[in-house]
């Protein structure tokens, strides 16, 4: 067998072409990296958002929150049922929430959708991980809200000490910035239900209710209460099973991004392909002296199918290590649920590698195989009198 130092010997030999290839397969990688990211942030960001014995109470029939409208005093109601966990002060963890999607102003002067939900006071208990990182809480009745960390400066009016102005009749002091474990809450504004209710005139009703159950069997139990029981006629989910269902738009990005990978690998394939076959011409002698040594046709492919594997290796690293410092980053994006902005952020965990694992190989053995192929297919004598 050649041994490997040969391959990398030629890779000196030729930087030029060598270092254009790798540059190349490296921003071919490193752009597919980043769509996966995007795909991954996404994700993760739906899959930390619920706890395992929260419920989500909506109207039957709905999908989301934004299509749910029901009655305030079944918020009263479904605090009475038997099962439901309590905090520290005794208080049931049961919250009714309104949802309202305006059309804001974002910094750079664009408009998108901003979630703004209107929370019970105990709401915030019910979110993983919630913290406030800067300012204070909100008091109910004033018409202060929190914003969450990666919205707070997006858009105009959401950092601490602005006035976030959602129209005409609605606008919101910010006394407060959270993060909440990176899950979809940190694409949503915090207000008072009331201030809410009363800015959009929907006294009296609420989106959705949030409980958590003290175990999974009280969940279950709650749950069949909920959806079977006369008194509410309501649709419970699991949280966990709600936000499942709503990685529509991660789907969407997933096979785009896929489709993309696809066509940036041929491309690369061909530049990794066009590559190989001038170094086969350039060294035509040099094959058939390797022939003429007694190394079999067997070996010479593997030496040329390696060297292109190794060129495109080198390439792919290059890609997947650029995008590691965007894991720092976040991203907006539709959700085509609700049609308000995601922000979201990049992750590069397994699946981005796996991407950039698999596209890498790819590149590497089909656009080694067919010059290998040429280059084993050589006459000896041919071979040894080229110039």
């Amino acid at each position: 067998m050649i041994p490997i130092k040969y391959n990398i010997r030629n890779l000196r030999r030729r930087w030029v072409t060598t270092t254009l290839t790798i540059i190349g397969t490296g921003l071919v990688v490193a752009s597919s990296c980043i769509l996966f990211g995007m795909v991954e942030g996404l994700q993760q960001s739906l899959r930390v958002s619920g706890d395992p014995n929260d419920l989500m109470v909506l109207r039957k029939g709905s999908t989301n929150e934004t299509s749910s409208y029901f009655d305030l005093s079944k918020v009263v109601e479904l605090a009475t049922i038997p099962g439901i966990a309590r905090d520290e002060k005794g208080r049931p963890l049961c919250a009714g929430e309104l949802v309202n999607i305006p059309v804001c102003e974002r910094a750079n002067g664009s408009r998108a959708n901003l979630i703004i939900r209107g929370m019970d006071p105990i709401s915030p208990a019910l979110r993983p991980n919630f913290k406030i990182i800067e300012g204070r809480t909100i008091e109910p009745g004033k018409g202060e809200c929190l914003v969450a960390k990666p919205i707070s400066g997006r858009f105009k009016g959401t950092r601490l000490g602005e006035t976030l102005k959602c129209g005409e009749r609605e606008s919101y002091r910010v006394v407060g910035v959270f993060t909440a474990g990176g899950g979809a809450a940190e694409s949503e504004v915090w207000v008072d239900r009331n201030d809410l209710a009363r800015n959009t005139q929907r006294t009296g009703f609420v989106s959705d209710v949030q409980l958590r159950a003290a175990s999974a069997a009280d969940r279950d139990a709650i749950q069949k209460t909920i959806q079977t029981g006369t008194q509410f006629n309501l649709l419970a989910m699991k949280e966990s099973d709600y936000y499942a269902d709503q990685q529509i738009t991660g789907m969407v990005l997933l096979v785009i991004g896929s489709v993309i990978a696809v066509l940036l690998s041929i491309g690369a394939m061909f530049a990794a392909a066009n590559t190989m076959f001038a170094a086969v011409k350039s060294r035509t002698r040099e094959i058939g002296t390797l022939r003429a040594l007694g190394f079999s046709r067997f070996d010479v492919l593997l030496c040329f199918l390696g060297e292109s594997i190794l060129l495109c290796s080198l390439g792919g690293l290059l890609g997947w290590l650029a995008t590691l410092p965007m894991s720092a980053l976040t991203f907006g994006t539709n959700d085509f649920n609700s049609f308000a902005e995601k922000t979201i952020q990049f992750r590069f965990g397994p699946l981005v590698f796996a991407v950039a694992f698999a596209m890498t190989m790819a590149m590497g053995v089909f656009g080694g195989l067919f010059p290998a192929i040429r280059a084993i297919r050589l006459d000896v004598i041919k071979a040894l009198r080229e110039v």
